[in-house]
């Protein structure tokens, strides 16, 4: 089991929290972006720098990653191409992406972007604060414990 953070665009303190928890759990963490990003120095930690072609950092992880790994984005297609493969996935503010939620994300981004494109702009979404950081860190508890029981009863049956 990994932690992938897509991490060109995650918040700072959510990179922290899940330091600590990747650190608490001994569950390697690969932070993946198409430049360094700052994180903790923490063992169990990488950087992995993909090529700056669009969309490089997101086939990076999909090609990647594998359940029971948890993935954490804010990038609605990238969650839509990992929930496929059923890989757990959760945003930066709490948000589990399901089979049953992810498509009306999905249709919900594409509205909003073609709303921008011909120069509707909707109400932006409200300013990451310390409820959304910690729904994040609530989130991130329920899903590595839900995976580190699944990983526990997968090595039973082995």
């Amino acid at each position: 089991m990994k932690i992938w953070i897509d991490a060109d665009s995650c918040p700072r303190q959510v990179r922290e929290i899940t330091c600590r928890a990747s650190t608490r759990l001994s569950i390697p963490i690969l932070f993946v972006a198409n430049r360094k990003i700052p994180f903790p120095p923490i063992p169990n930690a990488e950087m992995i720098i993909a090529d700056d072609s669009p969309d490089a950092a997101d086939d990076y992880i999909v090609e990647h990653a594998e359940y029971p790994d948890l993935v954490i984005t804010r990038d609605i297609p990238l969650a839509k191409r990992l929930v496929d493969k059923q890989i757990p996935v959760i945003n930066d503010r709490g948000t589990v992406y399901t089979e049953r939620n992810i498509n009306d994300r999905l249709s919900s981004r594409n509205l909003m972007l073609e709303l921008y494109q011909i120069g509707i702009t909707p109400e932006k979404t409200k300013q990451f604060g310390k409820k959304e950081l910690q729904d994040f860190a609530n989130a991130l508890d329920r899903e590595l414990t839900r995976l580190t029981l699944v990983l526990a009863k997968k090595q039973d049956y082995s």
